[in-house]
């Protein structure tokens, strides 16, 4: 009778929780994105069909979209294998995927909240009475509960008391095996809030993680190209070097028949040694950017380098999509926006507290002061029952969490729209960069065509001997500072262009993020 009894009580409690949960709701605000103002078209990108560019455009509509490995859109197998090394050996991205892990974790954690707590304390407890006191109590532990048990009487904390005869020395032993169980049900949304919570966290983590990746691949792109365009560089002082040997020869060969003076050797010497001192320091810049991108790609400098390779190359077309499209493109703007679902939870959590707490608890176990009948039916003890607290005075405590909450929700919000318009702004600096680039470099060849001719004809003027040393001299420096400036020019396309693809949001969109179910699955 009593074990029906006792399954009876164990039902009506689980049934009257599973009511209780049924009927629970969820307090605190429903979550909508933030709105923010997207225009309509970029102002900078120039038209996909513009003759006043050199060397980009924008990519038609019909194009492809960035892909995943946005880098192999450059068509550079060195770049493409440096890219790959990123993935795999960069600490700083080892880092934010450790920092991912651990928030995935946390969902997993508060997940645990809905489900009972079941814990057990098993003993075995030695006493011997003391012949000297008139009454002995003893004093045996187990789980909360209550319950008789052959040798002892069981109360609500699993402790049991006997009394030993006046003068007793004799020895016994209470054996104990209690389980206690407690379950919280979240009748007012707090665990589901905290769920929720959590998970947007680890989403918010996720994108951070991808955040981080992009910009560590464009950087290395931008380092790559940098470095190829210090290549370009040496290599146009390697031929200026050159030509101005032979027109230093030249000089001592006119000095030499009276023609011209050892001024002018002494001009076209100083030239050239200036343009070899300016050769040599071009190793320093090339240096630094092969350290930098030895340690993104997370190798040692030492033991790194990149084969000498001239820039030739311009940037590709890039889809750079309609503006509305890059709230889903980039990983920060997707970030901030899981933050703010987060702050939006995180009201809920805290308007639950103005709710009673309720808990169901229940223990039952087994305990006797003989081995042998430890494990039998007698010796069983179980206790049940729920129990409900409420704060009824806080001096407006609660009512300044949420306050604090809400204001930080305003907080996230505020970040969400900073982090759109900041996109936007890289974006078009970006655009406006390529555009005028584009511009300046097809004048600024036109400038270097105009130079060489200019060089051209005080050369041949001065083997005439029609002008002095120093016309072909002043020429000479022209065309090298054009010619500098001309692949200087180039260098900042390609590094543009990279940039260009960072603002875009690489390869990336938020479909990619993690859902709640993939946050607590067992597959990382």
């Amino acid at each position: 009778m009593n074990c029906c009894r006792a399954r009876t009580v164990a039902w009506l409690v689980v049934a009257s929780a599973s009511g209780l949960l049924a009927a629970g709701c969820m307090v605190g605000p429903k979550y909508h994105t933030p709105s923010v103002d997207t225009p309509s078209a970029y102002k900078e990108a120039p038209p996909a069909d513009s003759k006043d560019t050199e060397g980009w455009k924008v990519a038609q509509p019909s194009d492809a979209t960035i892909r995943g490995k946005w880098w192999e859109i450059y068509n550079d197998p060195q770049l493409n294998a440096l890219e790959e090394k990123v993935n795999v050996s960069n600490q700083t991205i080892a880092s934010a995927a450790a920092s991912f892990m651990a928030a995935r974790a946390m969902v997993k954690e508060a997940r645990a909240q809905l489900f009972p707590t079941v814990t057990t304390n098993p003993s075995i407890t030695v006493q011997r009475g003391s012949a000297t006191v008139n009454t002995v109590q003893s004093t045996s532990s187990s789980g909360s509960g209550s319950g008789t048990g052959s040798g002892g009487t069981g109360t609500g904390t699993g402790t049991g008391t006997g009394t030993v005869p006046t003068g007793s020395r004799g020895t016994y032993a209470t054996y104990d095996l209690p389980f206690d169980a407690t379950w919280q049900p979240d009748l007012f949304g707090r665990i589901r809030n905290t769920i929720r919570s959590a998970a947007y966290g680890a989403q918010a983590s996720a994108a951070d993680l991808e955040n981080t990746r992009l910009s560590i691949q464009a950087e290395v792109a931008i380092d790559y190209f940098q470095l190829r365009g210090q290549d370009a560089l040496e290599q146009l002082l390697d031929s200026t070097v050159a030509a101005y040997q032979q027109t230093l020869d030249l000089t001592k060969s006119l000095y030499a028949t009276g023609i011209d003076s050892d001024e002018a050797v002494a001009q076209a010497e100083t030239q050239l040694e200036a343009t070899q001192a300016l050769d040599v320091a071009l190793g320093v810049q090339r240096a630094e950017f092969e350290h930098a991108i030895a340690m993104l790609t997370g190798q040692p400098a030492s033991t790194f380098s990149i084969p000498y390779e001239p820039l030739d190359a311009t940037p590709p077309p890039i889809p750079i999509g309609v503006p509305s499209q890059l709230l889903e493109r980039r990983p920060d703007i997707a970030a901030t926006e899981r933050l703010v679902a987060q702050a939006n939870a995180q009201i809920g959590i805290a308007r639950a507290a103005y709710f009673p707490t309720v808990t169901l608890s229940a223990v039952a176990g087994l305990e006797s002061t003989s081995f042998t009948d430890w494990f039998t039916w007698p010796s069983r003890f179980f206790s049940v029952g729920p129990a409900v607290a409420e704060t009824i005075f806080d001096a407006g405590l609660r009512h300044a969490t949420v306050e604090q909450f809400r204001a930080q929700y305003d907080e996230a919000v505020a970040n969400y729209r900073q982090a759109v318009l900041t996109a936007f702004q890289q974006v078009e600096d970006s655009l406006s960069s390529l555009r005028i680039l584009s511009v300046e470099i097809h004048d600024q060849g036109a400038a270097v065509t105009s130079a060489q001719r200019n060089l051209t004809i005080a050369t041949d003027r001065y083997k005439t001997g029609i002008d002095p040393y120093l016309n072909v001299l002043t020429a000479q420096t022209t065309l090298l500072s054009n010619q500098q400036t001309a692949v200087s020019l180039r260098i900042q396309q390609m590094t543009a262009s990279g940039q260009l693809i960072e603002a875009l949001g690489g390869g990336w969109d938020a479909s990619q993020l993690p859902s709640p179910a993939q946050l607590i699955s067992k597959v990382p």
